[in-house]
This record gives structure tokens, sequence and C-alpha cells, in this order.
């Protein structure tokens, strides 16, 4: 990427009008709309639709960037290419899950099957979750999507009698794309020894501290500070290509 004081005067250029400064800010500032672009992967939008949005929303990106903001422009860039995408994806109104978050709701249906004809009554929700590694909201969530995709403003019956928008019964947060996160975090730790991945998974599975994390481990507070930060910056080079 480019340094601040260059990034600067292609910014200048590219709002007088000279398209190779814009060209060139999108060259050099590729890494970090890919970045961006892959943290929306199996959400129902292609790969390279969703490249298309970033790039969209760098050249807003752009266009809106003022010098007195007193911010890097890769600061502002950021939120403008994730609004853009978030936007076509919430306009577009269909909620869709990746490949690895389908398969892992198939062997969930497979186990649950197989439990209900062995006990005569299908697993509770608990169980399932300690069978497969996850956590109970994780397991709701993988399980759910068996019926995906859905649109966000279809509408249902609840228990109440009422009937309203799907919209209208998600959480404040954002919580779906913090439980793929940790289904693709699941996935990259495949190549983790015993000790590095126990380390990850008390710290994001079990949301222990690293002085907790080294207590039930046995090595220092720093040891795993330090073991934590090589794991994900491997984690960030494999997201990032």
């Amino acid at each position: 990427m480019l340094d601040e004081r260059t990034t600067i005067e292609y910014l200048r250029r590219a709002k007088l009008g000279d398209g190779s400064a814009k060209e060139e800010l999108l060259e050099q500032n590729v890494s970090l709309v890919k970045c961006i672009v892959k943290r929306y992967l199996g959400k129902g939008v292609e790969y390279d639709d969703l490249f298309q949005l970033a790039c969209m929303g760098f050249l807003k990106a752009i266009t809106g960037f003022d010098e007195r903001f007193g911010v890097k422009f890769s600061t502002y860039a950021v939120p403008m290419i994730a609004g853009e995408i978030k936007r076509f994806m919430r306009d577009d109104g269909s909620l869709k899950v990746s490949r690895a978050v389908k398969q892992t709701a198939k062997e969930i249906n497979a186990f649950v099957e197989q439990k209900t004809n062995e006990n005569g009554t299908p697993p509770s929700v608990k169980e399932i979750a300690v069978a497969f590694g996850l956590e109970e909201s994780e397991t709701v969530f993988v399980m759910g999507s068996s019926r995906m995709p859905l649109s966000l403003f279809g509408g249902g019956e609840y228990k109440d009698g009422k009937e309203r928008e799907l919209v209208d019964t998600l959480p404040a947060k954002d919580e779906q794309e913090e439980l793929l996160d940790k289904l693709l975090l699941k996935e990259a730790m495949e190549g983790l020894c015993e000790r590095d991945r126990k380390i990850i998974v008390l710290r994001y599975f079990r949301d222990m501290t690293q002085s907790e994390v080294a207590e039930q481990i046995g090595v220092s507070q720093v040891q795993v500070s330090r073991i934590e930060s090589r794991i994900l910056k491997e984690f960030q080079k494999k997201l990032t290509g």
C-alpha cells in the first residue's frame, strides 16, 4: 500500500478528474478491498459481485474523503467499502449461508436422526452443541441454516399468534457475522498443534482472559499473548490470501 503522503497526492489528482490516479489508488489498495470482501463470502453473493461492490465503495471513498477529517484515507475507506456491500445485501433482502455452515447443518441433522432412532426422543440443543464442539447459540444458528435462504422481509406466525417480518425478530447486534467468523476460525484451527488450538478455544470460544488461559495450561501470560498474536497473524495471512 502507498504511504499516506503519496496517497494524499493521488487523492488530490483523482478529485481533479485524473483517472490514472484513481486506478493507481485502487491497485495499491486492492489487498485492503479483498480483505473486506472475504468477510462477506458465503452470504449469498458471488465473490466477483462482492468485489465490484467493494470497488464502488472505494471509489465513493475517494470522492468523499476530505483531508480535514484528520484520519488516514484507509480508516475512512473501510466503512465506506463495507457499507456498500451491506447496503446491497440489505436491499437484496435475502439471507443465505456458506457451504461450510450447510455441511455442519447436514451433519447435525444426521446426528439428530440417529439419536432420535436410538433413544426415541431427539437430543437437546445442549447435547448437540457438546457433540459438535459448538456453543448453544452457534448450534441454533447452524440448525436454522438448513431452512435458508429466507427473505428477511417475509412474514411468519409466532406463539403469540401475531405475524411479523423475520427482520423484526433479529437481534440488534449482528450476531450472524460473529458466528460465521467463529466457524471460519474453527476451520483454520485444524492445522494447529494441541496447545495452540487449546489457547484459541479458551480465548475465543470460552471467553477466558490471557491470565486465566496461562494458569490453565501452565505457561506465563506473556507466552499466551505471543502465541495468540502469532496464530492470529497466520490466520490473517490465510484470509487475505
